[in-house]
């Protein structure tokens, strides 16, 4: 994502929001009475409009540790020990020392086995199990908390992989225990002569933990005198979404909003703020224990990169969506790499493309086999940058990109950092990339923000938006209720808007970079947001058919709605689903009128669903996860016109169940 950039008179816009703020908490339930209004929705065959296949999707960025200690399901941080740099000894951050300097000497240095990873842990033990210097009860070594503690569950499976080395024979203890140390959770002991370690030795084993603990950690303990190395020590749950890496909790929620699209890897994780911190993907594919990982500077931590190029392709194919790939385009925050000397990274985008699209005999085509994936991924989108277009050689370099790979793939569609107007036949794009982030307020008014666009040329990717500011809160009813607002504004200009995605998608609730985020957690609880709720909305949305509304509430402008008539994929049931998101503190009583349909409204099988909460600033917790969550309820004798009820501080969708067969779809 990008960070927003400062605006004229930005500390009196605070002031008034904070205000509002205030107001909001101090009357909360002082909703006013309720007024009637009319709705009527056009469902004649013509004047409706099919959306587009891929209209709401998610877009994922590697900020608040999302991928790192979240999405990604691997426990140990810093398992290459290379996070504290090049040069040894080094910092060996999160990893503690189990002893004192009496018994047990760590630190690092640059013998490992991998190229690309020189830096190992090194060991020297200097007690032992009898003599006049006794390692402690339980021994001496190392153990890593993991991302603020690891979750262990109880019967559950952990793939343990680690390389050891030593000149000595060896009996090293692995085990996972409490947070501190003193209860044993699962453990599993390597023993081996001085020839079986003489070399670096790939172990892996598998361990099952006896009870559950969410505060854990891993340890690696001996009572043997000697020198022992270390490197890439990974845990992994055996029980991963879709057996690809994921943590499945995490991962199911995303499945559950049916996005149409993934957008990876992020904004400025993508550019850093200086180029050698980049998102490099050939660097984040391959075995896992040869990525030499990189510094996440835009947002200010370590990754190692299992959550690779590789891995965002394959999570895409598993959500059944389809993968737009934001590229470096030679820029940084910091930094920019002229037009005249472009041509390498150039080269590197279409290398990547060839990784993901590429046969099997091809030179990335076949690195992408080898990991287990011989079929191509469906990469049909690039995205050149992250909102660079001011940047001086943006323009220069976007064009280089674009005839490079439209000569090698001309089916794939690019997406420019540059709003429509400058888009021409001297600088084509497929799309245009469109970021918002506003108030409350300000993100409500923008549901008309594409009315008067012109309606030829390139669409919108809306792959930002987000509402920001006091009223967001760590993700609030009343920002959810805007964006809601925002999106309908979408749907009815989803004949200049292709796609649409909010951010942030995750936050880890120990590294709150950024608030708010549709998903937060912690190593064992996660909750969706309001917004994240709000989302589910619009999830059948995509490649359903538009019908025209209009709405009148005489002198209240609080209010929009949208309909679309959508199809059931479990029983192919048809529906018309009605949206409505009142933004304001009345209620409404609405008289809804339904014209051209080509079939009837059965009168039992609609629902209505509703998100609300006592208060506009309602929150969700892990203590109320579901504080603001959608309540459905069943519509009795649903018809073609029918007065309602809806709420203040909402969004209620209608979903009306049509007669079977007569109903056209476009």
């Amino acid at each position: 994502m990008a960070m927003p950039r400062a605006y004229a008179g930005h500390r009196l816009r605070c002031v008034l929001v904070f205000l509002c703020a205030l107001c909001w908490a101090s009357s909360s339930v002082r909703f006013v009475a309720g007024q009637a209004g009319q709705l009527s929705v056009d469902a004649s065959p013509q004047t409706a409009r099919k959306m587009p296949d891929k209209m709401f999707g998610i877009f994922f960025e590697e900020i608040n540790h999302a991928g790192a200690g979240g999405l990604w399901a691997e426990l140990v941080s810093n398992r290459g020990f290379e996070a504290g740099g090049p040069n040894t000894p080094s910092n060996i951050d999160p990893w503690f020392i189990i002893g004192n300097e009496s018994s047990i000497i760590v630190g690092t240095d640059r013998t490992s086995c991998f190229e690309r990873n020189p830096v190992a842990l090194r060991m020297e033990v200097l007690c032992g199990s009898k003599g006049t210097n006794v390692c402690p009860s339980g021994g001496v070594g190392v153990y890593n908390p993991g991302y603020w503690g690891m979750n262990v569950e109880r019967r559950k499976g952990y793939k343990v992989s680690l390389h050891i080395r030593s000149s000595d024979a060896v009996s090293l203890t692995v085990s996972l225990t409490s947070s501190d140390g003193l209860h044993k959770l699962a453990s599993r002991t390597i023993t081996g002569g001085k020839k079986q370690f003489a070399d670096w030795t790939k172990i892996q084993f598998r361990l099952y933990s006896s009870q559950n603990n969410t505060n854990s950690r891993l340890q690696i303990t001996t009572s043997k005198t000697g020198v022992v190395w270390l490197d890439q020590v990974s845990v992994m749950p055996s029980d991963t979404y879709m057996g690809h890496g994921f943590r499945k909790d995490l991962a199911s929620m995303l499945a559950n909003l049916k996005p149409q699209f993934l957008k990876f890897p992020g904004g400025n994780y993508a550019m850093g703020n200086y180029l050698r911190n980049a998102f490099h993907w050939g660097e984040t594919v391959g075995p896992w224990e040869e990525r030499p990982g990189h510094v996440n500077d835009a947002w200010g931590y370590w990754t190692d990169d299992g959550l690779g190029f590789f891995e965002f392709l394959q999570l895409a194919e598993d959500l059944g969506a389809s993968p737009v790939w934001v590229v470096n385009d030679g820029a940084s925050i910091n930094e920019e790499v002229p037009t005249a000397i472009i041509a390498s990274l150039v080269k590197d985008v279409v290398d990547g493309i060839e990784f993901a699209r590429g046969g099997v005999n091809t030179t990335w085509g076949s690195v992408r086999a080898a990991m287990g994936h011989p079929q191509p991924f469906k990469l049909d989108y690039v995205s050149i940058g992250n909102q660079e277009c001011w940047m001086l050689y943006y323009r220069g370099n976007y064009r280089k990109f674009y005839s490079a790979i439209k000569a090698a793939y001309p089916d794939i569609n690019i997406i420019s950092s540059c709003d429509k107007s400058t888009i021409s036949a001297s600088n084509p794009a497929d799309l245009y990339d469109v970021h918002v982030y506003a108030s409350s307020a300000n993100m409500f008014s923008r549901t008309s923000m594409f009315d008067n666009t012109p309606r030829s040329g390139p669409k919108a990717i809306v792959s930002e938006y987000a509402v920001t500011g006091n009223d967001a809160g760590k993700g609030t009813l009343v920002a959810a209720l805007a964006e809601a607002a925002f999106l309908v504004g979408l749907e009815k200009n989803s004949d200049v808007v292709e796609m649409a995605s909010c951010a942030p998608l995750f936050v880890n609730d120990n590294d709150r970079k950024w608030s708010p985020d549709a998903i937060v957690f912690n190593s064992w609880q996660h909750y969706g947001c309001p917004n994240y709720w709000m989302l589910h909305f619009f999830k059948d949305s995509s490649g359903a058919t538009f019908h025209p509304t209009t709405t009148q509430v005489s002198n209240y402008d609080q209010m929009v709605a949208s309909a679309i008539t959508w199809q059931s994929p479990k029983d192919k049931s048809t529906y018309l689903k009605i949206k409505v998101v009142n933004f304001g503190s009345k209620a409404v009583d609405l008289n809804i009128t339904v014209t051209g349909l080509g079939s009837g409204i059965k009168s039992s099988g609609s629902k209505k669903t509703v998100l609300t909460s006592a208060a506009p600033l309602d929150e969700n917790s892990f203590q109320q996860p579901e504080k603001v969550a959608p309540v459905s309820s069943p519509v009795a004798d649903a018809k073609e016109q029918m007065g309602v009820s809806v709420s203040p501080y909402s969004l209620t969708s209608f979903d009306l169940l049509l007669e079977p067969s007569k109903h056209s779809t476009i």
